[in-house]
């Protein structure tokens, strides 16, 4: 993404952090507007929504849980933001992400856990980045445009696991479209497990370790993308590929690079998902996040910090969306969906809004006189 001359004269501080929450801000604020259009009470909401996310150990352990499957969609989708492409695809990798686990599960779960868990996090990543691979291979090699090729990747994903889990990996004697379970040894422990083992007894959630394996995510795309020679590259071609080029960078080269470790950090998505909840392959078990990882690279500004911040904004949307819809019969599930739709709308096609106002606000005044 290009930096205008007023990003430029303006504090880092306004843009990464000022300018997301005022669009945050603007977002709550339609959507106090409609509930009470609605006829409820938008202070009553909010009190419900925060107290269903993080009221107890339990609820901030369910927010944790979607919190972790939007970091990896989010990080995915940052990953190919910084080289200039736009991956919507991390839905469909994240989907045949789930099959590389769960087939690694279903043939090797009887291994002990200390080796099936790394095989794991191999199978997920090379699944999701061999499905990133070809779409990368398609815009690097002959130009087929990358938005184009991973939505079309999507519903061939969708379709690919339709089958194969229907009428090849179902569970025989069942009509139901999912694998048999799995071994306990191809479980990862949930977080109220661990911690009850040391002592410390916390609500019942599906928070587990893959929690802990986002945030090492979160940790290495930092140090990959800000300070190795592979990151800089990647950067340089997605600011100025003409640039990029004239100072050595191979442009197909990293692309097909950039979009095989995006497709990676979505497959990473079955660890949290598959191992550490379901214990079985099954159809949908993304749910969209793909599409949610789209919305929180954007709100986190493409930097794993950010992203942390805006996976646990969603995830505390979607634990509280719960308690809301329930206590508050007018505002239903979809009302919740409409809010996140209110987020998504503020901070993405309406992020330039609040920009250049708020950015001339804080320029400073020796950029302000002419030159």
């Amino acid at each position: 993404m290009s930096t205008s001359p007023a990003d430029q004269a303006s504090p880092a501080w306004v843009g990464n952090a000022v300018l997301p929450l005022l669009n945050l801000a603007a977002a709550f604020a339609v959507s106090a507007i409609v509930i009470w259009l609605l006829g409820a009470d938008p202070a009553e909401a909010l009190h419900l929504l925060i107290i269903g996310a993080f009221g107890n150990s339990e609820s901030i352990g369910y927010t944790l849980y979607y919190t972790t499957t939007f970091i990896f969609t989010g990080l995915s989708v940052a990953i190919a933001f910084h080289a200039g492409l736009f991956n919507i695809g991390a839905e469909g990798q994240a989907y045949i992400g789930g099959l590389g686990v769960g087939l690694l599960c279903l043939g090797l779960g009887g291994l002990p856990f200390i080796l099936v868990v790394p095989l794991a996090i191999l199978a997920a990543a090379a699944f999701g980045a061999g499905w990133a691979y070809i779409p990368a291979w398609l815009q690097a090699k002959r130009g087929s445009h990358i938005v184009i090729t991973t939505i079309m990747f999507n519903f061939i994903a969708s379709a690919v696991m339709t089958y194969l889990l229907v009428n090849v990996m179902i569970k025989p004697g069942q009509q139901s479209p999912e694998t048999r379970e799995f071994e306990t040894s191809a479980w990862l422990p949930l977080a109220h497990e661990v911690f009850g083992a040391l002592g410390i007894e916390l609500g019942r959630s599906p928070l587990n370790l893959s929690f802990v394996w986002a945030l090492i995510c979160c940790v290495a795309f930092w140090v990959y993308v800000w300070h190795t020679r592979w990151g800089y590259r990647l950067r340089a071609l997605g600011l100025n590929e003409h640039a990029a080029v004239y100072g050595g960078v191979a442009p197909a080269r990293t692309i097909i690079l950039a979009m095989s470790i995006s497709g990676a950090l979505a497959g990473f998505v079955a660890l949290n998902e598959i191992m550490g909840v379901q214990h079985r392959l099954l159809l949908n078990f993304t749910g969209g996040a793909g599409f949610v990882g789209i919305a929180v690279a954007l709100m986190g500004r493409n930097h794993p910090v950010g992203i942390v911040l805006a996976a646990l904004l969603f995830g505390a949307l979607y634990q509280g969306g719960s308690e809301v819809s329930f206590e508050m019969p007018a505002l239903t599930r979809e009302m919740i969906v409409a809010i996140q739709g209110f987020i998504i709308l503020m901070c993405g096609a309406f992020e330039n809004l609040f920009r250049r106002r708020l950015l001339a606000l804080f320029r400073p005044r020796a950029a302000m006189a002419p030159g």
